[in-house]
């Protein structure tokens, strides 16, 4: 365990930008749009255009330093009390400027018009991609850690996480993969593809991944009928308006469907899916990889 520990974060360091190997300041920094930016002091005043950073700043401890986030940052419950600036593809310039932040936290989801806007202004912004690996979201929240001066508590975090995936991994290694769909989306329908953090939930629970090989996530009810996943887990936002429970009852009358005879076809938080942080990967790993094995709850995963 101590052993696969070290290569996991031996290849995370691997892949971080040399000017972040360490917690000296100013940090120079290359972001995902090839910005350079670099901050002569720790930030103190953050606003976060998207639910991955604001999850990420709590889970940090550096909530103190979040002075305004969007309407989509509502994990954890704090989060939601914290001034709103709009959306993340969609937030207001002006009232980003109002409240003199020293650092904005994107991602390549926000438009980079406005973000380029507030780099006129003087703002330091860094834009993160859209993670694609649970060593991705690792590899991210290291770098953010250390843009924060955080950079120890960032590496402990995701030791422990890490550890609890292994524990996970050790459980599951001689259990059959059984067949799963991750449905993500119902209009249209979309699975969860290979080339995206989804796809380690599924992989990583013990379980083989019907749309892995999908270029899009967009697919069709006959490609899962003809792949007859033994499980189907579905995480699309609509729990409040029903209509993830639409989408099991309406995955429940495809009798022919290994996942339906066997009912074991599941709804579960997209929240906890769509935006992890090191720490909320791992959790929701359980979660997945319970339901995938049903059997691993006997042996008690924390």
């Amino acid at each position: 365990m101590k052993f696969l520990h070290f290569l996991f974060l031996s290849f995370l360091l691997l892949f971080l930008p040399e000017s972040l190997l360490s917690e000296q300041l100013p940090v120079t920094f290359n972001d995902f749009s090839g910005q350079e930016i670099t901050l002569q002091q720790a930030p103190q005043r953050i606003v976060s255009l998207g639910p991955i950073n604001t999850e990420n700043i709590y889970l940090l401890g550096a909530e103190d330093r979040l002075i305004a986030n969007t309407s989509y940052c509502v994990h954890p419950e704090a989060a939601k009390s914290k001034e709103k600036i709009g959306s993340v593809m969609s937030f207001s310039v002006e009232k980003v400027l109002s409240l003199r932040p020293d650092l904005v936290l994107a991602s390549n989801l926000s438009p980079e018009g406005p973000l380029q806007k507030l780099r006129d202004r003087g703002i330091a912004v860094v834009q993160f991609h859209q993670a694609t690996s649970f060593a991705d979201i690792c590899s991210q929240f290291i770098n953010l850690g250390r843009l924060l001066h955080l950079e120890a508590l960032a590496i402990d975090l995701v030791s422990a996480a890490e550890q609890k995936v292994a524990a996970i991994g050790e459980n599951i290694s001689t259990l059959p993969k059984p067949k799963v769909f991750l449905q993500v989306g119902s209009q249209p329908l979309a699975g969860a593809i290979g080339k995206s953090f989804t796809h380690d939930f599924i992989t990583l629970g013990g379980g083989m991944n019907i749309s892995e090989a999908q270029l899009s996530a967009t697919t069709n009810p006959e490609k899962v009928i003809a792949e007859n996943p033994d499980v189907i887990i579905i995480a699309i936002m609509g729990n409040e308006s029903g209509l993830a429970v639409q989408q099991k009852k309406n995955w429940q009358n495809v009798s022919v469907i290994n996942a339906v005879r066997d009912n074991r076809v599941h709804v579960i938080n997209p929240d906890l899916v769509c935006s992890p942080s090191p720490a909320t990967f791992a959790a929701t790993l359980t979660i997945f990889a319970r339901l995938i094995h049903p059997e691993l709850d006997t042996l008690k995963i924390q």
